[in-house]
């Protein structure tokens, strides 16, 4: 990146700057063939560093939709019946976790864990050869409004994200500071069964989309989409994003969301090139619920598994990613935690002044 430039919005995807070790600065038609070579290189190049892709994957990914916001149109003639469908899982839910204890009594949380990632290289294979594993921890703080932020370390290098409610951003070694494209977004392992009133919040709204039985458990599906507008404004001219779709299997039995599931389709294209399509899943099974303050119960553990498919030309790549994490410690309304904390990198804050001035809704913890 050109010290003299405007800070590159961070995509949600590794880019081909993450896998290299050199810090030499890179001209806009190396960033035109970022998308199309990255997964080739992943793939082909021993190279490249494993671990950084994944923690460029998994370490900080975030949610599809913000709190406030709802792909659901209230005048369509199904909404009463689709609402009503969600509205009554979700007080399933929140009867099973006792979030609503939280409310309004909540204004910050704190949780420390550890986390296992490594990657299977699959190349359309029927099997493959895991990688090893890399160990690490992170920490992760979160405030009402909007405000967030998480520290993660994993073989000796470490991924920060944050949001001030205004900006949403992310520091690598490799990289720097970014800024993300779109609007301010949770961070996705909240929802990962430690915000349970965010999970209500936003899921409140969904489309019931039926039932499924999900790692042997019968499960209620609801449905969240990226609308258009956020996806165009999480575009460029080299990548477009198409669809950004979230799936939450809550179990018809207990009540509590016990999958995670989302995917975002992009199709990428290069001057003189025909176009790409990379779509990643990510699924998360969420588990060992327990109770912690006040009765409220907060998953404990989790297995991620992320898949990446590039196809629209020859040969089809895929590659697939695992992460399981366990939470070692968590608190509501931590002292002496303040805005300050939040406050992003100053490079971030020199190149987007006016994000200061925009208004976003609360997140309720």
């Amino acid at each position: 990146m050109m010290m003299g430039s405007r800070l590159s919005p961070l995509t949600e995807e590794p880019i081909i700057n993450e896998l290299e070790e050199s810090s030499s600065t890179s001209s806009s038609s190396k960033k035109a063939q970022t998308w199309r070579n990255w997964l080739k290189s992943l793939l082909f190049s021993k190279k490249h560093s494993h671990l950084k892709i994944l923690l460029s994957v998994l370490a900080c990914p975030l949610f599809p939709v913000s709190l406030h916001d709802s792909n659901i149109n209230i005048n369509q003639p199904s909404f009463s019946q689709v609402s009503s469908s969600a509205e009554y899982i979700i007080q399933h839910f929140t009867a099973a976790t006792a979030c609503r204890k939280l409310e309004g009594t909540v204004k910050n949380m704190y949780a420390t864990g550890k986390v296992t990632m490594g990657m299977v290289d699959e190349l359309g294979s029927a099997g493959g050869a895991a990688a090893v594993a890399h160990k690490g921890c992170f920490v992760m703080w979160q405030m009402v409004p909007d405000k967030w932020l998480i520290e993660l370390v994993v073989g000796g290098h470490k991924v920060v994200a944050g949001s001030d409610g205004n900006l949403a951003w992310r520091h690598t070694p490799w990289l720097g500071a970014h800024a993300a494209k779109g609007g301010v977004r949770p961070l996705r392992r909240t929802f990962q069964g430690l915000d349970p009133l965010a999970v209500s919040s936003v899921f409140s709204q969904a489309q019931y989309v039926g039932e499924k039985r999900m790692m042997g458990v019968d499960c209620f599906v609801l449905k969240l989409s990226a609308d258009q507008t956020d996806l165009v404004d999480r575009s460029d001219n080299t990548a477009e994003m198409i669809k950004h779709v979230m799936f939450g299997y809550f179990s018809q039995r207990s009540g509590l969301l016990v999958y995670l599931e989302d995917s975002y389709l992009t199709r990428i294209q290069s001057p003189g090139a025909y176009p790409t399509y990379w779509e990643t899943s990510m699924g998360t099974k969420i588990d060992d619920y327990r109770a912690v303050e006040e009765g409220v119960m907060i998953s404990h553990s989790g297995h991620s598994t992320v898949i990446i498919t590039r196809f629209g030309d020859n040969p089809k790549a895929v590659t697939r990613m695992e992460e399981a994490w366990v939470i070692d410690d968590l608190a509501f309304n931590v002292a002496g935690l303040s805005i300050d904390c939040f406050i992003p990198p100053e490079e971030v804050q020199k190149e987007y002044p006016e994000e200061s001035l925009v208004w976003r809704s609360p997140l309720h913890l």
